[in-house]
């Protein structure tokens, strides 16, 4: 299948503040799963669930020897979440879905408001779901090309438990992970190597974690009240420098897929707090799991999901 064509935006990037931390990474338990990609990872009662680039939506105990196929999108799951009638799934390919007990049903489906990408998602008590659309010039398949390109056409939307369906944000730069916490919205964005904040009282939206090290993904609210923060991979010096001159962004994107800038193999999350602050940083290597793209905490243990294995991993805090 041939490239869609890119018109990069010029744009200054912020100068590198860190770089990846000294490894510190705790002892990882590895669950594999039978197929590529389980792009995040959400706790359910004693299980992890996950969905996988096939569709299937697979149950993972803690000690990985029972694996439960509970449904199949017939999409790309991404961003995973409870919801008070079930477990919403954001679907890359069919929208925003929710599985509940009489199987599945599209709560928003894909080209409904304009959605293309469903990413990811919080969900309030009362059913209200914040969610993202990544790109209006991408497709998944092609993500890196809205990354490249710059152009910022993201947006974090909200459907109301009556089906009523808001645009809050527009303009993100690949909009991505979402944390829901007691005062406002987290919203990740990917391209912009940083993480902003809609507050719920007045719908402010303004910078709450900025000039990060890495490419954001998923984020999510832990049970300790922290939004934990995945760092899919460092920032690529290629991309940076070329941020000024779109003639060769649009050279890198024409270049075949094996000479692009490539993530890097570590696995790296964080937890802030509410006002910005580092408060856990998690680094290291591992063989069979990296590009960690989703992210949960709870009850002292983080469970992690990647976009580039066939593996989910947790570890003890």
């Amino acid at each position: 299948m041939s490239k869609p064509s890119i018109q990069p935006a010029k744009w200054q990037p912020p100068t590198p503040v860190a770089k990846p931390p000294a490894h510190n990474l705790p002892q990882l338990n590895i669950l594999p799963v039978p197929g590529a990609g389980p792009e995040d990872a959400l706790f359910v009662d004693d299980a992890i669930y996950t969905g996988l680039e096939d569709g299937r939506i697979v149950k993972v105990s803690f000690d990985g020897w029972q694996i439960e196929v509970v449904a199949d999108t017939g999409g790309r799951p991404l961003g995973l979440e409870q919801h008070p009638d079930g477990i919403l799934i954001c679907d890359a390919e069919q929208g925003l879905l929710l599985l509940g007990p009489e199987g599945l049903t599209t709560l928003v489906a894909k080209g409904e408001h304009g959605l293309r990408v469903c990413n990811n998602a919080a969900v309030a008590a009362d059913g209200t779901v914040y969610f993202t659309d990544s790109s209006q010039r991408f497709d998944l398949e092609h993500w890196t090309a809205d990354i490249i390109e710059h152009s910022g056409t993201g947006r974090l939307l909200r459907r109301d438990p009556d089906g009523a369906v808001e645009v809050l944000v527009e303009g993100l730069q690949f909009a991505n992970g979402v944390a829901l916490t007691e005062d406002f919205l987290a919203v990740a964005q990917t391209g912009l190597y940083c993480v902003d904040r809609v507050w719920l009282k007045d719908g402010t939206h303004e910078p709450w974690i900025t000039n990060l090290p890495a490419f954001p993904d998923n984020i999510s609210e832990g049970d300790d009240g922290l939004v934990w923060v995945t760092m899919a991979s460092a920032r690529k010096p290629a991309l940076d420098k070329t941020a000024g001159q779109p003639f060769l962004r649009k050279v890198i994107w024409a270049l075949p897929e094996a000479l692009h800038p490539k993530p890097d193999n570590l696995v790296w999350v964080r937890a802030y707090d509410p006002e910005g602050n580092v408060v856990h940083e998690f680094c290291g290597e591992h063989e069979q799991f990296y590009m960690c793209t989703g992210v949960r905490a709870r009850g002292g243990k983080v469970a992690m999901g990647s976009l580039n294995t066939t593996a989910l991993a947790w570890f003890e805090i």
